[in-house]
């Protein structure tokens, strides 16, 4: 029998709830799942790669499911810092000519935007109904629901964020409710209750990185935050 590599063993912190969870980095086997879904260029194919990934890496009890989505993001990006090391490129346009600059970034300075910020998820529609909200899972993200169009889209990310509603004395949770329900729910809702819902989740902490460089063609300096994961890919 050929001889097995042992594997490091890390510990990492979920931003969400505070807990300790332990991990191993990511092997060829799992790097081999990324690389296919990359060349896909397809943002859900990647998604998927990147649950796949951490379901095989995280060695505590967690149920995936239940994390948010900047947890998903920032643990991915734990995993790549240990697996394929702290210092990667990406190359960004310039945001002055548009021309393709390689950067280089540490993962190991990427933090969680907001993570910190106390936001009100209570929200009063009427006098009688108002909701709770949550913020949004990656198994949200990646519900397989029809998504024909950008409304569609928000429309469904605002279904999945309510938690709890409210009407008068009745009290209603959202995991006792159907799809379409919630769907309809959310579909009743005026232009500017659906906005208030919308910029209350526009709160959300995200995975975030500032880069500074000046650009190679017009020499311009740029100044660019990367937020969420797809950034880290470009």
């Amino acid at each position: 029998m050929l001889p097995q590599i042992a594997t490091p063993k890390y510990d990492m912190i979920v931003p969400s709830t505070g807990e300790s969870i332990k991990y191993r980095p990511y092997l060829v086997k799992e790097e081999k799942i990324l690389l296919i879904a990359l060349e896909s260029q397809d943002p859900e194919a990647v998604e998927t790669a990147v649950l796949d990934i951490i379901k095989a890496c995280i060695e505590s009890p967690v149920d995936i499911k239940k994390l948010t989505t900047f947890d998903v993001e920032f643990m991915f990006v734990t995993l790549r810092s240990k697996s394929v090391g702290e210092g990667i490129k990406i190359n960004p346009p310039c945001e002055h000519c548009e021309a393709s600059n390689e950067v280089k970034i540490n993962l190991d300075d990427v933090k969680v935007a907001n993570l910190e910020e106390e936001v009100d998820k209570h929200i009063k529609l009427t006098d009688d109904i108002s909701v709770d909200l949550k913020w949004n899972t990656m198994d949200d993200r990646l519900d397989p629901a029809e998504k024909s169009s950008e409304t569609d889209t928000i429309i469904n990310m605002v279904a999945h964020s309510i938690d709890t509603i409210y009407s008068g004395d009745e009290i209603y949770s959202a995991k006792d409710a159907s799809k379409k329900e919630l769907q309809t729910f959310v579909e009743s809702l005026s232009s500017d209750q659906f906005t208030e819902i919308v910029n209350t989740l526009g709160k959300a902490p995200y995975l975030s990185y500032d880069i500074h460089f000046d650009c190679k063609e017009c020499k311009k300096e740029n100044v660019i935050e990367l937020k969420g994961l797809t950034d880290f890919f470009q």
